[in-house]
């Protein structure tokens, strides 16, 4: 077991969990960071007592620095505070819950360090996943999935040779719309599309579930992280939510992990591995569960998922464009300033105008987010 974490966006959905499973396994906390809420972020601090407590917003940082001044820890901000929190001496796992590509430098700095590496941060794979993975085989670090259908494949697998593995099936709960068409789908408001009925997820993953670019993303993460081709990956809806994902092998039998839908389990598992340690969450009782049902994705009512599939295909900054373009028009839309619809209308749009570097360096990736993001706000 892993005895001290750092913690990256202890703030978030995933952060303030992680800290309950860190409590509850008796893990230390050496490092904690936020971007804006530095009011929990301070509550945190004198629960925990980090070493390092990292604020990404430097004017906040200088405040959140007075308030913590009797605590003893160390406030650091900005780009070059994430590292040095992902970094921080004592931290056997480093896990990365930063909301979007702001988790690329620090976990590329921790995977130096050879620390483990507990990936909460999607946005580290769909932009760069080739110089990510490969960093970690060089440096010999270990990255262990958070996400909850990352886990459940990571589990499924367990020491299976690579050729065994026929098909990745990628279980998704088809978000609040499931089943609506395309014209239903076009009066959805933000307040609508943040109702998810499974999870409680913070307000970006909730959009990018309603619209399953969210299973897009996942897709290709998964590519990176399994190290197959995207012909070798599956999207079956699944509104239980289950069944968290399966493998089928060259035999053609299928592994499934199950369990109630909670990250915990995951975020725990990724804290423990390869041990298993008892979790918080409840157990999952077969006679509660009427019928479990699985169905292939509407693509024409999920044209993000259908853009995200075909991105997944291409290699260089597509993946850098397709994030990008997206965290844009989610932040418009969740404005009211774009519709629903309007979200793949926008990223499809980048995908096509923006030129794709092949073979391109970390500068490269970043810069190509940025025009994404900038192209989107410029179409409004």
């Amino acid at each position: 077991m892993q005895n001290a974490i750092s913690l990256l966006g202890s703030t978030g959905s995933i952060g303030r969990q992680t800290l309950e499973v860190a409590e509850f396994l008796g893990l230390g906390v050496c490092a904690l960071s936020a971007d804006k809420n530095v009011k929990l972020l301070e509550e945190q601090t004198r629960k925990f007592k980090p070493a390092i407590a990292a604020v990404f917003d430097e004017r906040l940082a200088r405040d959140f620095k007075t308030r913590v001044r009797d605590t003893g820890v160390r406030v650091v901000s900005g780009a070059g505070g994430l590292i040095e929190a992902a970094c921080v001496t004592g931290a056997d796992t480093v896990v990365t819950a930063v909301v979007g590509t702001a988790g690329l430098r620090p976990t590329l700095a921790a995977i130096e360090q050879k620390r483990r590496i507990a990936l909460a941060n999607k946005e580290t794979l769909v932009c760069a996943g080739e110089l990510v993975m490969q960093a970690a085989e060089r440096h010999g670090a270990e990255i262990i999935p958070v996400d909850s259908e990352h886990s459940a494949l990571f589990q499924c697998i367990g020491a299976q040779p690579h050729k065994s593995m026929k098909k990745l099936i990628l279980t998704a709960s088809g978000g609040p719309f499931r089943g609506w068409s395309r014209e239903e789908l076009l009066k959805v408001t933000p307040e609508m599309a943040l109702k998810h009925p499974v999870w409680n997820m913070g307000k970006k993953i909730s959009i990018d579930s309603a619209t399953m670019m969210n299973k897009g993303l996942e897709v290709i993460e998964a590519m990176h992280l399994f190290d197959v081709s995207v012909e070798k990956i599956e999207v079956l809806v699944h509104p239980e939510g289950v069944v968290h994902s399966m493998v089928e092998f060259c035999d053609n039998s299928v592994i499934a992990q199950l369990a109630r839908p909670d990250m915990r389990l995951p975020i725990g598992y990724a804290l423990t591995y390869p041990r298993r340690e008892p979790s918080m969450i409840e157990r999952l009782d077969f006679t509660q569960i009427s019928a479990l049902t699985f169905s292939k994705p509407d693509l024409d009512a999920s044209p993000c998922l259908d853009l995200a599939l075909k991105t997944a295909g291409r290699s260089g900054t597509a993946g850098a464009i397709l994030n990008g373009a997206n965290d844009a028009a989610v932040e418009l839309f969740l404005q009211d300033r774009l519709g629903f619809y309007g979200i793949y209308e926008s990223v499809s749009a980048a995908l096509e105008n923006i030129h794709n570097i092949e073979n391109p360096t970390l500068e490269d990736i970043e810069a190509a987010g940025e025009s994404a993001k900038a192209f989107v706000f410029e179409r409004v």
